[in-house]
């Protein structure tokens, strides 16, 4: 590749597999690293030395982080492109932990929301491809040679610049897929050592966390298109008391359906006779859109397959896997969900 890489390129994706690999499953190996669980982030330098951060879905996230750009700017020489992930750390010292939603907070439309959130929550980011130095695109070497390149590349990098550490031990990889989570991140990523950088496609491979747990129906949201249910409502208690933690969806058209007629004796309905419909919590994603919902008796229960909690709730949208009419719901709580050893941020971000 001859064309100069900007913070406009698609990165390079993963597909999920269901355990680490063998350091030798692909032809040349693999290497692994942790999978931070931040923004992704493509790190441009001009030729001016101005940066910019590309998203993955293309949106700049550069007016975001003022702070980062600044340090970043101050690091990284004029021509350089990084593929990392920006995250937000939060804790004492010992106890460090990534903080998703003080991360979420920082996409905000007010400047002034911006300037003091910088200062508040300061986010860093993790590098982990360097993707062109000296204005010379890299993409085409492979990730063995990439990796040796940003190794000294950011030898001498200072917070908030980071650069991610790597092992060729799957059996270290499979330590860090158990410890790392007590820091909040996100798994563990295998990578091929003979590969190129090839933007947009699956070529590297994923390893996350898979669990199951059994909750509450307690409502649905009608599809986006008008027909069928869109996505079901979770809950489980807490002393008695039936919290929200998220939701499930990715049904079939036919399976949405059929839903409504299913769960049509669980409606919530008033004197008149009307569904009883809620409203679901908003945030500045949900800015604008309707997030009512219709209310079900939280009679039924059902088992879902999620890969971690954020806070009180699943951190990601989970995974319907199958109805537990065996199940009384107020058997569904919180005690019944695995909680991470705790484990200290600053020891994942050690020196490579």
């Amino acid at each position: 590749m001859t064309e100069p890489v900007d913070a406009s390129l698609e990165p390079m994706l993963a597909k999920a597999v269901a355990a680490v690999p063998a350091a030798d499953a692909v032809a040349g190996g693999l290497r692994f690293e942790p999978k931070w669980d931040g923004f992704r982030a493509i790190v441009a330098v001009d030729a001016e030395g101005r940066v910019e951060l590309g998203s993955r879905g293309g949106k700049l996230l550069t007016r975001y982080f003022p702070e980062l750009v600044s340090a970043l700017e101050a690091q990284l020489a004029s021509g350089t492109v990084l593929d990392g992930e920006i995250v937000v750390r939060r804790g004492e010292l010992g106890a460090e932990r990534l903080d998703w939603e003080a991360l979420s907070q920082r996409i905000h439309p007010a400047a002034s929301r911006i300037e003091r959130l910088a200062a508040e929550t300061p986010a860093s980011l993790v590098a982990f491809d360097l993707l062109q130095e000296d204005g010379e695109p890299r993409l085409d070497l492979p990730f063995r040679e990439r990796r040796e390149r940003l190794e000294a590349l950011l030898a001498d990098a200072q917070p908030p610049l980071h650069l991610t550490r790597t092992t060729a031990d799957a059996e270290l990889a499979g330590r860090w897929l158990e410890d790392f989570e007590g820091a909040g991140l996100d798994g563990v990523v295998a990578k091929p050592l003979e590969q190129p950088y090839q933007p947009g496609k699956r070529t590297m491979l994923k390893i996350k966390h898979e669990r199951t747990a059994d909750a509450v129906v307690i409502g649905y949201r009608i599809h986006r298109s008008g027909t069928g249910i869109g996505s079901l409502l979770l809950g489980l208690y807490d002393d008695g008391e039936l919290r929200s933690v998220g939701g499930v969806s990715a049904f079939t058209t036919a399976r949405r359906a059929e839903l409504v007629e299913e769960l049509e004796p669980l409606v919530e309905r008033d004197a008149d006779g009307e569904a009883v419909r809620g409203e679901g919590e908003r945030n500045r994603f949900s800015s604008g859109r309707d997030t009512s919902f219709v209310r079900l008796r939280p009679e039924r229960v059902v088992e879902v397959r999620y890969d971690q909690m954020e806070g009180a709730r699943f951190r990601h949208s989970a995974q319907f896997r199958r109805w537990r009419p065996d199940r009384d719901a107020a058997s569904c709580t919180f005690a019944q969900l695995e909680v991470p050893a705790s484990y200290d941020l600053a020891e994942v971000l050690g020196r490579a």
